[in-house]
């Protein structure tokens, strides 16, 4: 275990010229060669490098796509050729507990047939290399939660974490494994409810969710009918559950009107705009790719779904800039 550790120490430190943040793949494996091209990554002993820059991805290769197998195998080769590096995802993470089976002979994650559907298109595309998907299983548990680089010279220091940056959390996860990796009983644990490896796991692979009230759901962009809705954890004093809405799907009228309870206001977290430049990923994202706020920016923008693999190119600014987005569009 942790053999990425020693290897991402290693590049953090290493002095480069930038880093090439890169959104959720999701089996996108050809539009992912085309943006490491635009990039100016190129093979080198059939593996993307750049002379001069690292790339970091946001998690979520897998699952959906029509290339995972093809995905992974790119990110992986670069990660361990010391090209890339990479957080992991609630769609990696998911994977680890279906496959994994605790003391009482039951899947971590059940096998529900909705679970089977998001992990679908993987094990379709793995079913005749087992041997390879076991390794890569492997692999998840070895990729950190959430990574922080650190000021250097006139570099600033960023964040990325696949969905969610909870300071307590992240202290909390830090002050018992040292950084964002985790271990086997971590992954036991996160699928418990209610405690901290539960929280942590969720929070920062899944974002914050509200549940609507009881009886009321709604049928998201994706086909899934769905009884809570992801919120933003960056906005100033909200008051409506319509002002924390972050997801492509609108909530009912009635609900988005609705002041937010004193229960969910106290599940929230703010990052304010005096923290280090964040990145994310996860939340399904349209239109043009620009920053959030000033130190804020969002990786997704729904590739998967015919919409942009998406980049951001940092060369230590602590002010993102909209310029420093690069995408391709993912063709139908």
């Amino acid at each position: 275990m942790f053999a990425l550790r020693a290897l991402f120490s290693d590049l953090i430190l290493r002095p480069v010229e930038g880093y090439d943040l890169i959104g959720d793949v999701h089996g996108c494996a050809e539009t992912l060669a085309r943006l490491l091209e635009k990039l100016g990554y190129s093979k080198q002993l059939g593996v993307y490098q750049h002379p001069r820059r690292i790339a970091i991805f946001l998690g979520d290769i897998i699952d959906r796509g029509p290339r995972v197998r093809e995905a992974l195998h790119l990110v992986h080769d670069m990660v361990m050729r010391r090209s890339a590096m990479i957080v992991i995802g609630n769609h990696e993470f998911n994977a680890m507990t279906w496959a994994r089976i605790n003391e009482n002979g039951e899947y971590l994650r059940p096998h529900t047939p909705r679970n089977t559907r998001q992990l679908e298109a993987t094990l379709e595309q793995f079913a005749n290399y087992s041997d390879e998907w076991q390794y890569f299983l492997r692999w998840f548990e070895e990729i950190p939660l959430f990574m922080e680089i650190p000021a250097r010279d006139n570099f600033s220091a960023f964040r990325v974490v696949h969905a969610c940056w909870d300071p307590r959390l992240i202290e909390h996860h830090q002050a018992n494994y040292g950084d964002g990796h985790f271990d086997e009983a971590f992954i036991c644990a996160s699928v418990v409810p209610g405690n901290d490896a539960w929280y942590t796991r969720q929070r920062l692979t899944s974002g914050i969710d509200i549940p609507m009230p009881q009886g009321m759901s709604m049928v998201s962009s994706d086909g899934l009918r769905r009884s809570s809705f992801r919120t933003k954890f960056w906005a100033t004093n909200p008051q409506t559950y319509g002002e924390v809405l972050f997801q492509p799907d609108p909530l009912p009228e009635s609900l988005a009107r609705t002041p937010i309870s004193a229960d969910h206001r106290l599940q929230m977290v703010h990052y304010d705009k005096h923290q280090p430049p964040l990145f994310i990923g996860h939340y399904w994202l349209k239109g043009k790719p620009e920053p959030i706020t000033h130190n804020l920016a969002c990786l997704d923008y729904s590739a998967v779904k015919y919409g942009r693999l998406v980049a951001y190119r940092m060369d230590g600014e602590a002010r993102l800039s909209m310029d420093k987005f690069v995408w391709e569009n993912v063709d139908p």
